[in-house]
């Protein structure tokens, strides 16, 4: 039943223009009296270039707070970072049901438990192909082939029409674990009426289709089986099917898995909790490590991504207290580097080839494929589903753009270029962004979460570049110096382009500042503070060709 005041409306608030940070709100109702779900909750991870002290982000939620009394659940498509990441910081800002498939569940209550403080979410789990209400939504998740055990799109039902909302999904017909992609699945759907898909946009550059894990399967055997002394694998260890593969290979050729990481072992052991490593072995821990023959082990290690703390990059600087490797042994890289990932996956590679370690990646070896669609899956889905309009989502601007021309090629007419914070209108009438809603991101810094325009960002930033100088000076009542000033300098070269020692330029630039001035400005502690600050940092400039950060306390004594 809907009434002349009802829209269905969608509003991405991260991963849209981005990589990461995946959270989407859809409502529907009139202006005042929406009801609305989240899809997603997740988080992305920070350049430290960019953002010095900050590892994690998540999406500015102000909307949903705004909207919290409304807001029915958080639905979750599937388990990775980048989608159930933020729960933790954000969830308690809306206190809503979370609901997710049982595999998804499990991982985000075992992850919880690993956060000492992490607060205990309201979570519920629900079952693929059967159709749940929330309020004015009727939500089925309809399982899709990831890199990463049940995976779901969710098929979003309203008075005004069927919103297909894809998620991170593949084809593979041979997934080693997790769901396949039912082709007869999504032609039902489109068979009813798709009024619009929002879909990943992750692999829309690339051509034709994906591999299968099946095949990377095959050839990590292959390695494994070939390999004269130790085998290393590293991937992401929220991918159970390479888990399983690499295991699978393990036990074929008489080896032993050993898992050495917290994040691999809490991921085994929701992979065995719900029947994914089934008829395996244990995994052995990483202290029988030393106890195995070279030839008869293979170690699954987390750190693929260059991570300082995580096993791999201890291992390779010889600083694992349990697991090493010496010349002759093979480390594989089944994984792809996420942008920004890049150097320190170099350094660890570089550390191992120069022990004489031999280094596998996927530039070489198939050794790992995508879970996300390339065109001609992207082009199946379009065939399958025949959506009215068609938002690109999961990607940046590049993805985006491409992914809108190519829908308009399947034959979609209405394409809405949606960004972080566009309001949608799906209906009724033609879509259309008809407002904006604030979003952008949030840091964790320490402990604290910071907005984008907190102030400790941009100084941090131009602490790293420029340094800073401390001075505090002691003045009496008549303006005259009390002792010798004190001088600290954080970040500054020790000598000055001809030589000379930096801290001398300050603190003879100093004294000849406050010389310089009148008594009476030396009786204003706020003006000689300003004057030796300015001094400073033009002297330093001369001496060494940048600015520094400068802080300037005058006491009174």
């Amino acid at each position: 039943m809907t009434t002349r005041e009802d829209e269905l409306v969608f509003v991405p608030l991260g991963g849209v223009g981005e990589i990461g940070m995946n959270m989407a709100l859809y409502g529907f109702g009139p202006t005042k009296r929406r009801k609305w779900i989240m899809v997603d909750c997740g988080m992305g991870f920070a350049s430290e270039e960019h953002m010095p002290g900050v590892d994690l982000m998540f999406p500015d939620i102000s909307f949903a707070e705004e909207i919290r009394n409304d807001l029915l659940g958080i639905l979750i498509t599937h388990g990775h970072e980048d989608h159930i990441g933020a729960l933790s910081e954000l969830w308690p800002k809306l206190k809503v049901p979370v609901y997710a498939t049982k595999f998804t569940k499990n991982l985000i209550e075992t992850r919880r438990l690993g956060e000492p403080g992490a607060p205990k979410i309201d979570l519920r789990e629900i079952r693929p192909g059967v159709r749940t209400t929330f309020g004015p939504f009727e939500v089925e998740y309809v399982p899709v082939a990831h890199s990463i055990p049940e995976a779901n799109a969710l098929a979003i039902r309203t008075p005004l029409g069927l919103v297909l909302h894809t998620g991170d999904w593949k084809l593979d017909d041979g997934p080693v674990a997790g769901n396949v992609t039912s082709e007869e699945a999504f032609v039902r759907l489109g068979e009813e009426g798709v009024l619009a898909l929002v879909c990943d946009s992750t692999n829309v550059t690339r051509e034709g289709r994906s591999p299968s894990e099946t095949e990377v399967a095959a050839h990590l055997a292959e390695l494994i089986r070939s390999a004269p002394h130790r085998v290393a694998v590293t991937t992401f260890a929220s991918n159970v099917a390479r888990m399983r593969a690499v295991a699978d290979a393990a036990l074929s050729c008489g080896r032993e898995v050993i898992a050495v990481g917290r994040a691999m072992d809490r991921v085994i052991d929701v992979a065995r909790e719900c029947g994914y490593l089934d008829n395996l072995p244990d995994f052995r821990p990483a202290e029988a490590y030393g106890h195995l023959p070279r030839e008869k082990v293979v170690a699954l290690l987390t750190g693929s991504q260059g991570e300082a703390r995580a096993a791999l990059a201890r291992i390779s600087r010889d600083e694992h207290p349990e697991v090493s490797l010496t010349a002759g042994d093979r480390v594989i890289f089944s994984s792809r580097a996420i942008p920004g990932n890049e150097r320190a996956i170099g350094a660890i590679i570089n550390d191992l080839i120069e022990a004489g370690i031999e280094v596998v990646t996927d530039r070489t070896e198939l050794v790992h494929v995508s879970g996300h669609p390339r065109r001609d899956e992207m082009a199946a889905m379009y065939r399958w589903t025949r959506p009215q309009v068609a938002i690109p989502v999961h990607g940046e601007a590049l993805h985006l753009a491409e992914h809108a021309t190519f829908a308009r090629k399947q034959g979609v007419e209405k394409v809405v270029k949606a960004r972080n914070g566009t309001l949608i209108r799906l209906a009724p009438g033609e879509p259309e962004i008809v407002t904006h809603v604030r979003s952008g991101r949030l840091y964790k810094d320490g402990n604290v979460l910071v907005g984008a325009n907190d102030r400790a960002l941009p100084e941090r930033r131009k602490l790293a570049f420029t340094g800073v100088v401390s001075v505090a000076i002691a003045l009496d009542r008549n303006g005259d110096v009390k002792g010798e000033p004190s001088i600290d300098l954080m970040g500054l070269p020790t000598y000055g382009r001809k030589g000379e020692l930096v801290i001398d330029v300050v603190g003879d630039t100093v004294e000849r500042t406050i010389n310089n001035l009148s008594r009476q400005k030396r009786r204003d502690s706020e003006a000689v503070e300003n004057a030796v600050d300015r001094a400073i940092r033009s002297a330093v400039n001369e001496v060494w060709g940048k600015k520094p950060a400068c802080h300037v306390l005058v006491v009174e004594v």
